[in-house]
């Protein structure tokens, strides 16, 4: 994230200013000092496709906020990168542009550095611990959302198990060697550019909107992903393998503009509330319950599943990440991994 823009999100948006960043009326009429209009709508923008559990639970989200504000609260869902990249969809939320988006921890690093600690490979013993650690009200979580309100004008509302990130490319895979001189795609944040050079790739940086194109026209050899999304946006039409590296466990991160959040009457952040520990369980189960049947179908559709069992050195992939994590980010956020590792 730039200087300027740090600057600007950490400062507090007037409510003149939101009408001009496009919140609208009725969103502006729930801002400090203005009274509660009885019915709000709010924008929810995010880069996922609605058939994938990531893009589904953005809907689900908006159906129990109506059902638990008895309709006087709604969130309007606007999917598939329609208003903006990753990144832009994060500064968005920072500027009060739309109110609600959700991006990985690494991505909200852009707008509060040390998120991004969150999505280190390798960091959690199992989804139960990653699901601790990402609630809102654990003690990690508690310190880095005051941090993220403080530096941008964002809070994070939930957090939901994503699944565990895996390679895929056109070729099959079993260690770092075979990555040597391959470019594969990395989110563009410094966290994954770091997981997929340590996994002994070139890590290119490309926006999630561009990745079918980019694999389907060589830009890229490959790119990692949960099954479920892998699945959902038919990438075994541009990839013959997949390999069950595991190398990063993530959540997604549902975030909102902090002024949208303080202009709610209590009984909308009543319902935000509620939906959002609604929401979280349910997308949570849905990745877990599905992650083996997805990987099943992936396989029936053609892609070559390699792991473990069919020699795949994950070890060897963990400690090439873990040397260059280590290298990279141990001085800088040392302290908050041992914080995460404490988390029973």
């Amino acid at each position: 994230m730039n200087r300027n823009l740090l600057q600007f999100g950490a400062r507090r948006i007037s409510r003149r200013n939101a009408l001009a960043l496009g919140l609208g009326a009725s969103a502006a009429a729930m801002l400090p000092g203005r009274s509660h209009a009885q019915s709000v709508t709010l924008r929810y923008g995010h880069n996922n496709e609605p058939a994938s559990v990531a893009g589904a639970q953005a809907d689900w989200f908006a159906e129990a906020v109506a059902k638990h504000s008895g309709g006087d609260l709604a969130i309007e869902v606007f999917p598939s990168s329609q208003l903006g990249k990753l990144q832009e969809l994060a500064e968005a939320v920072s500027l009060g542009t739309i109110a609600f988006s959700h991006n990985t921890a690494g991505g909200i690093g852009s707008l509060y550095e040390p998120f991004a600690a969150l999505d280190t490979p390798y960091l959690y013993r199992d989804v139960d611990h990653l699901m601790k650690v990402m609630d809102v009200n654990s003690s990690v979580m508690q310190e880095l959302n005051q941090g993220l309100i403080e530096a941008a004008n964002v809070r994070v509302i939930y957090a939901h198990y994503f699944g565990r990130r895996n390679l895929t490319a056109n070729k099959a895979v079993y260690s770092p060697a075979d990555l040597a001189g391959e470019k594969i795609r990395a989110v563009p944040f410094p966290i994954y550019t770091t997981a997929v050079e340590g996994m002994g790739a070139a890590a290119i940086p490309v926006d999630w909107s561009e990745v079918p194109t980019a694999l389907a026209t060589g830009v890229v050899a490959g790119q990692e992903n949960p099954v479920n999304v892998i699945l959902n946006v038919k990438l075994y039409e541009v990839q013959s393998h997949l390999m069950l590296t595991g190398h990063m466990s993530n959540a997604e991160v549902v975030v909102m503009n902090e002024d949208a959040w303080q202009g709610l009457s209590d009984a909308h952040k009543e319902a935000v509330t509620e939906a959002a520990a609604e929401i979280r369980d349910r997308a949570t189960k849905a990745i877990q319950d599905n992650e083996e049947k997805d990987t099943q179908a992936l396989r029936e559709l053609g892609m070559t599943v390699i792991g473990p069992d069919d020699g795949l050195k994950v070890d060897a992939f963990r400690a090439s990440v873990e040397k260059l994590v280590q290298e990279r980010f141990s001085e800088k956020y040392g302290a908050l991994y041992e914080q995460i590792r404490a988390i029973g």
